[in-house]
């Protein structure tokens, strides 16, 4: 999102985000010429159903009102919906008809992520309502984005006309991961091999996994300094308590270190402090159209990139391009580790530069481009339409 409307900032438009608001930030703040309105509506990571649908409601309200109130005065030309939930589209429609038009940013599908994340509560009744919803959302809008080809094809199978929906991969800022910015640690220059994880701390990213590995390896290290693995993970969420028992309980607590959350213009340089990322994602309905962040900030850093087997993960890079291990399996990540060891520089410095390759035909100059055009075609044909 942050990269979405400094992108149109940068050509030329006017542009205003409805958000969140942490404890401790303004009401009303500017940054890279985007207007930033946040709204008295915290989020509560990891909550119980009721929580969340108390959260999305508040959001709902608020930022429907607010952004009524403000077209009135503003007039825009665009009102752009990010989810979850979908159905927060629906606080624009004021603003829809008074003809403005609709966009709607899919990060999720808001079916598979209930499914995964309540289970106990996904009776067929509910999960009926949600793809209910979600079809009535999309049909509010008048064009649809999503962050990658899987989640395309699954709107597309619903019924959604494929040219009302764009894909816009969620890649990177070159200028914020610039590989020249920042200086390189050399592979196990400190005879560690340094892991990173930089993102949320939840179930679905299967920290715990990486946990467990690495309990295996200190385990056959045996003291004498063959491997040791640091891991290194920045970022906060409702698995970090159970985490942190886990890792006293494995005894790695000097292999393991937690930092919270960092800003992001920070997260570059701490991958370049790394020797490799990690991506240890869930296998689950949920994740089969997931595509990290986490692997094209990595490869954009130069890194290599460990990573569950996901079937999206090995379409945008290849069976070859990261290091896989089975997802949910510590052996396998153990194993995957230690080859990542005993690669040497050459195999290791070829299998970056075609990572990074893949990475950069979906690079955001690219698909930053493509978000600016399929916005100015939209507001064009409202202009065109009111005239």
């Amino acid at each position: 999102m942050r990269r979405e409307a400094e992108t149109l900032a940068a050509s030329g438009r006017p542009v205003e985000v409805f958000c969140l608001r942490n404890e401790g930030e303004p009401e009303r703040d500017e940054r890279a010429g985007v207007t930033i309105l946040r709204l008295p509506v915290r989020r509560h990571q990891g909550a119980g159903m009721a929580t969340y649908l108390g959260e999305y409601l508040h959001f709902f309200w608020r930022a429907g009102l607010l952004a009524t109130r403000r077209h009135r005065r503003r007039h825009y030309a665009l009102l752009q919906v990010h989810t979850l939930p979908d159905w927060l589209v629906f606080a624009g429609l004021p603003i829809r008809l008074a003809g403005v038009p609709l966009l709607l940013d899919l990060h999720e599908a808001m079916p598979e992520f209930f499914r995964t994340r309540f289970p106990g509560a996904s009776r067929r009744s509910v999960l009926a309502a949600l793809r209910l919803a979600e079809r009535a959302s999309i049909a509010a809008a008048d064009a649809v984005i999503t962050v990658n080809e899987a989640l395309a094809e699954r709107l597309r199978g619903i019924g959604v006309p494929a040219e009302k929906v764009t894909v816009i991969v969620n890649s990177p800022d070159a200028s914020l991961f610039d590989l020249a910015r920042h200086p390189l640690r050399s592979f196990m220059g400190d005879g560690f091999l340094r892991l990173i994880y930089a993102g949320a701390v939840t179930p679905l990213y299967n920290l715990d996994v990486a946990v467990e590995a690495l309990a295996l390896l200190a385990r056959e290290d045996g003291g004498d300094g063959s491997l040791e693995v640091r891991l290194e993970v920045y970022g906060r969420g409702d698995a970090l308590d159970e985490l942190r028992e886990l890792v006293a309980a494995r005894g790695v607590a000097g292999r393991v270190t937690f930092h919270g959350r960092v800003p992001l213009e920070e997260v570059a340089g701490r991958i370049a402090e790394a020797d490799a990322g990690l991506a240890p994602v869930r296998h689950v309905p949920f994740t089969d159209f997931s595509l990290s962040a986490k692997l094209f900030e990595y490869t954009a850093m130069g890194k290599p990139v460990i990573a569950a087997r996901l079937p999206t993960v090995e379409r945008y890079f290849g069976a070859d391009g990261l290091l896989y291990f089975r997802p949910g399996d510590p052996v396998s990540l153990a194993e995957t580790v230690r080859r990542l060891a005993a690669t040497g520089p050459d195999a290791r410095e070829a299998q970056v530069a075609a990572a990074r390759a893949a990475a950069e035909r979906l690079s955001w100059r690219v698909e930053g481009a493509r978000y600016v055009e399929l916005v100015e075609r939209l507001t064009s044909a409202s202009q065109r339409s009111t005239r």
